[in-house]
């Protein structure tokens, strides 16, 4: 008897403990999730009826002194962007950007629409003014040899700007550490079946502040385990109350470039049509430019 009850007490703390990682588990993926869903709604925050200016720099990196720098000359792009907050709840987000420097690729634009709605793929119309076409490009699609597209031949892609579908992936807080001087969660998501056949990214660990709600840095792995990207957050400022980055750096460790976005001028709060957010202005620069010229009056 004394064995039976021993083996009956076992079993018992067995289904406890078993009991306690379940209720973990679920807890790690309920609270990485609400994470993520408030560091999202900070990104929304940037293209809330937002025109903003950035500098976009590309370039081969090395190591000099133990730190990171171009082994070249970077290729620096002038863009303007412009975004609207659409759809339930305003989760969804339409962006159109805009090449002015250098000259030779002014006009150059692509607009984007991301769809919080897992069932709905996002799309990007991505302009080249000297071809005088536009191409559009369908995220999602399950052909072996598609990818995101390249945000202006950087290393930043469609999908590193994506926000929204996070029913996608498997969420899950791996540790509380530190990053850049700052406490953070470690949380990592994993793809689905059906996510995993749209991405390049096999799993992906961000770095969130704490107490800001911004990705400080994100490591992207291929299904080999291999780390093929990695971002890099810095100038973390408050903006109408919202913590943003001002400085994202992508580097590719398996070309071994690096492209750094810089947010020169954040301005919310302004007065666009959504019909500014269509293919039609990519082509039609009279448009383009007269609606330009207003958005620019509303913030010079």
């Amino acid at each position: 008897m004394k064995t039976n009850s021993t083996i009956m007490r076992l079993t018992q703390y067995a289904g406890l403990a078993c009991s306690l990682l379940i209720s973990f588990s679920s807890l790690a993926q309920t609270d990485g999730r609400a994470i993520l869903e408030q560091v999202e709604e900070n990104q929304r925050a940037t293209t809330d009826s937002a025109f903003n200016r950035i500098q976009l720099s590309s370039c081969r990196f090395g190591l000099q002194n133990n730190q990171i720098t171009c082994a070249e000359r970077p290729r620096i792009k002038a863009i303007e962007s412009v975004g609207i907050n659409t759809g339930t709840s305003q989760r969804d987000t339409q962006s159109i950007s805009i090449v002015l420097e250098p000259s030779a690729e002014r006009g150059v634009g692509m607009l984007n629409y991301n769809y919080d709605d897992p069932a709905m793929d996002n799309e990007t119309w991505l302009y080249l003014s000297a071809l005088g076409q536009v191409k559009r490009i369908a995220s999602g699609n399950s052909d072996d040899d598609s990818e995101a597209a390249s945000i202006f031949g950087s290393e930043f892609t469609t999908e590193d700007q994506d926000t929204g579908k996070l029913d996608d992936y498997q969420i899950s807080i791996i540790e509380e550490t530190t990053e850049a001087g700052r406490d953070v969660w470690k949380i990592e998501t994993i793809p689905n079946a059906e996510r995993a056949r749209k991405t390049r990214y096999a799993r992906t660990v961000h770095y969130i502040d704490k107490e800001r709600y911004v990705v400080l840095r994100a490591d992207m792995y291929d299904s080999q385990g291999r780390e093929i990207k990695r971002l890099l957050a810095s100038r973390v400022e408050q903006i109408n109350g919202t913590w943003i980055a001002r400085s994202l750096t992508m580097m590719n460790l398996v070309a071994n470039r690096l492209s750094n976005m810089a947010i020169l001028e954040i301005n919310t709060g302004l007065d666009i049509p959504e019909q500014f957010l269509t293919p039609r202005t990519l082509t039609d620069v009279a448009f383009r430019e007269a609606e330009l010229s207003r958005l620019r009056a509303q913030v010079d």
